[in-house]
This record gives C-alpha cells, structure tokens and sequence, in this order.
C-alpha cells in the first residue's frame, strides 16, 4: 500500500529563489544608462538620428516608412546594405537598412554611424531620383 502524502506535480515549479536564498537577479544596468541598450536599439537610434537629420531639409520624408532589418531576406550574391521602394496604391514608400551587413562592415561606432547616415541618403537619393550630393551636400565628404 502506498504513502498517503501530497501528489507530485509533473513539472519543476518556476524558481523564485537562486540557490542561496537571495532572490533573482536584477538587471546588470538600469534602463535610463546606454549600457541597457542593445545593440539592434542602439541601431535604430543611429537610423533615427540620420533620418531626423534628412527630413529637416527634405519635408517630403515624413511620409516614407524607414525600417531597420537585421539582414536582407534574399540571398544575393552582394549583400545590400540596404533597399528602398516606392510607394504604391496599398503601401508608403519605404526605406530599409540591415543592422548586420552594416555592423560588420563598420570597424567602431563613429564608421557605423557614417555608414549608416551614407547608406540612408543614398537609398533616400534612389527613391527621389536625385544623386545623393543634392540630398545631403556633405555626403562622401566625412
């Protein structure tokens, strides 16, 4: 005859505790310090900052959807750096840079945020018709 005691559940309880009582760990840094950020954040914000640059000077842009993938979907030969289409009947014109090509082609993050801001004005440049000077007068000069 067996024991009468409590039944024994299936799966292991989630752990409230470590090992030694203390409670779980917190986060290695607070949300307000950059350390928090990672890096695919501390990329958009890069795309973000080029964009804002952009659309002071060209007010049309705010209607252009600007999105940050981590690599092109397929696999050509050269890999992009990034793409941009029009606009349709069903779809805003958009603008699309992949975090990964840029980061390993990038040494530090002073050449990511140049490669970044070159390769958002040569896709603006692309999608307006125009050679990339006339969308950014300081481009190729950095």
């Amino acid at each position: 005859m067996e024991s009468p005691g409590p039944p024994r559940p299936t799966e292991p309880r989630p752990r409230r505790r470590d090992r030694h009582g203390r409670g779980m760990r917190g986060p290695v840094a607070p949300p307000q310090v950059p350390l928090s950020a990672s890096r695919a954040d501390t990329f958009r914000d890069l795309v973000q900052d080029s964009v804002e640059r952009l659309e002071r000077r060209w007010p049309q842009l705010a209607d252009v959807d600007f999105l940050v993938l981590d690599v092109p979907a397929s696999p050509d030969e050269p890999v992009p750096l990034g793409s941009s289409a029009p606009a349709t009947r069903d779809r805003h014109a958009h603008v699309v840079v992949y975090r990964r090509p840029v980061e390993l082609r990038a040494k530090n993050r002073d050449e990511r945020a140049l490669l970044v801001h070159e390769v958002v004005v040569e896709q603006v440049a692309e999608l307006l018709g125009l050679a990339p000077e006339s969308v950014d007068p300081r481009y190729g000069q950095d």
